[in-house]
């Protein structure tokens, strides 16, 4: 939005703006922020930036815990929810050195940086676009408890089918047990909220491609984004949550990313379409290939395919995650590729016919993902795949031009499956993690930690007895 200091100041004045927010992204891809009024916000906060605690980001123990915070005024937009007129901005996270600070290598935004600059250096392209879909579920109302003597969560929507029998002022109207799917009103309620999301997300410079009721029955939305270079995608889908989340809760709903908030019915994924360009000219066409893709495309998709399993622990790092994954709703659990096939991990849209539009889409991630680190990984398999010529028809990842879902004992036996848990991710990423260190893109360090946080996370959620348990067991 601007370039300077000068800039954000007259913009401050014209528009009435009384504070500046400044939001950072924590390891596990949660917004922090704090704030400071319009006055104390100069050049020298450009270049000395603001203290805070890394320890509680997940960045550092608490004996080295002094980080500084640098904003990045070309990230600035107005944030519509704030009482007092606020210009939020997002950042860079410093570690603390003499005479200069420098650049913290596990910063998200920082992975993400070095991803595309190891791209360029690699000479396959100048940039990744990516476009994401972003799928989440809006609620009426949301309640959870994990104490150790009770658990349980309840979710409600007014639209949502269970409702069609509720006696109070009900008018009918209820969308179908999957059958949401581009829904029209009047039993798609949610029309109008969708829009106005969408309304803020244009007005902080997201650009929207459309919206549309998804197939769960119970406020299972989905906003898709036009494509943007893979960096600035990873700051717009943080700024599109945010603003989402806030404009549900505006209205008085609840909004959440969450892969599998609903048992049997579809699940909330963060599909990435992605292609590749090189000096302003697609690099993934060729008329005569597979799905006129080129040659250069089927390598990157091959590393894709190839670290599938290990790119999991950053793509789907929940618990929650492999709920999703499983067959019957749309949501991939093998690893292969094929056109028009939405069984498959790797999808190629049929549509898109155009040198310009000619892409793939990796079906797997969804939003409880950091998307810095998510959407670098993708980056980093795709990289070693055009470097290490790694073909997935040669490799044995299709085309499979069928259904993924159905499959005889003996043809499961010629595919590789998806982890079917976040330990078996965590297994895949420890086992398949030298890609990622390349070109010190990905700190070994950083793997480390983040290994270490979900196995924390998995054993957590693993270790809890489960209702259902109590349904199949409390009587033996």
């Amino acid at each position: 939005m601007f370039s300077t200091v000068k800039e954000v100041t007259e913009f401050c004045k014209k528009n009435e703006i009384q504070m500046i927010d400044f939001m950072m992204v924590d390891i596990n891809g949660r917004w922090r922020h704090l704030t400071i009024p319009k006055a104390r916000f100069s050049e020298d906060t450009l270049v000395s930036g603001l203290g805070f605690d890394g320890s509680n980001y997940g960045f550092a123990p608490v004996e080295k815990s002094d980080m500084v915070f640098l904003p990045d005024v070309t990230t600035a937009y107005v944030d519509p929810f704030a009482r007092i007129p606020t210009l939020a901005m997002l950042g860079d996270v410093y570690v603390i050195e003499y005479p200069e600070n420098r650049r913290f290598d596990q910063d998200p935004r920082n992975v993400a940086v070095h991803a595309e600059q190891y791209l360029k250096q690699s000479n396959i392209a100048d940039e990744m676009r990516i476009g994401p879909e972003f799928e989440f579920h809006v609620f009426d109302h949301v309640d959870y408890s994990t104490e150790p003597h009770q658990m349980k969560y309840h979710v409600d929507l007014d639209e949502a089918s269970w409702n069609t029998g509720d006696e109070s002022l009900n008018l009918g109207y209820k969308v179908p047990h999957k059958g949401g799917y581009h829904m029209a009103p009047p039993m798609d309620r949610l029309s109008d909220l969708r829009g106005q999301m969408c309304l803020r997300l244009e007005e902080a410079g997201v650009k929207v491609k459309y919206h549309h009721h998804e197939v769960g029955g119970a406020g299972q939305l989905e906003i898709e984004l036009e494509f943007g270079t893979m960096k600035n995608m990873a700051d717009q889908t943080m700024i599109s949550k945010y603003l989402i989340k806030n404009q549900a809760m505006l209205e008085g709903k609840s909004a959440t990313f969450m892969p599998k908030p609903i048992y049997n019915d579809a699940g909330n994924g963060m599909h990435i379409h992605m292609q590749l360009f090189k000096k302003g000219k697609p690099v993934f066409f060729d008329e005569k290939g597979y799905a006129q893709l080129s040659q250069t495309a089927l390598w990157f998709m091959g590393g894709i395919l190839k670290h599938n399993r290990a790119l999991c622990a950053f793509t789907n790092p929940s618990t929650n995650s492999y709920k999703r994954l499983v067959p019957g709703y749309e949501a991939p659990t093998t690893v292969g590729f094929a056109q028009a096939n939405r069984s498959a991990v790797v999808r190629v849209p049929g549509y898109a016919k155009s040198p310009e539009k000619k892409r793939f889409e990796l079906r797997s991630l969804d939003g409880t993902c950091n998307p810095y680190y998510a959407y670098a990984a993708v980056l980093m398999a795709g990289i070693d795949g055009v470097k290490n010529k790694i073909d997935p028809m040669k490799e044995g990842f299709g085309p499979y031009d069928f259904n993924l879902y159905e499959l005889s004992p003996e043809e499961r036996k010629k595919v590789q499956f998806l982890p079917s848990s976040l330990d078996q991710a965590l297994d895949a990423l420890e086992a398949d993690s030298e890609f990622l260190l390349a070109g010190g893109v990905f700190p070994g360090k950083l793997i480390e930690m983040w290994v270490a946080n979900k196995r924390r996370e998995a054993a957590r959620t693993n270790g809890m007895p489960h209702p259902v348990e109590f349904e199949m067991y409390y009587d033996l």
